[in-house]
């Protein structure tokens, strides 16, 4: 899990199971000290993967490029 702090948000390398097996790469976003839970924000939506670990690493490498979390916990590329 790799893990990036901007101003009033903090996002996570993150995966989602797919229906059928498999995962998806995702990117949780969180308010820092805020309640309630993550938003996730799937990533390389088109591509899914046989692992968690996979998963998480290719979320890992998109969340190196991540600019920013909108308000609402959307990503900003």
């Amino acid at each position: 899990m790799a893990r990036k702090a901007f101003e009033t948000f903090e996002a996570v390398s993150a995966v989602v199971p797919k229906e059928g097996g498999g995962y998806h790469a995702a990117i949780a976003t969180k308010a820092i000290g805020g309640s309630g839970a993550p938003r996730f924000n799937k990533v390389l939506e088109d591509q899914s993967f046989k692992t968690a670990t996979e998963a998480d690493e290719a979320a890992a490498m998109q969340l190196t490029h991540l600019q920013d979390v909108d308000d609402e916990g959307g990503l900003v590329w």
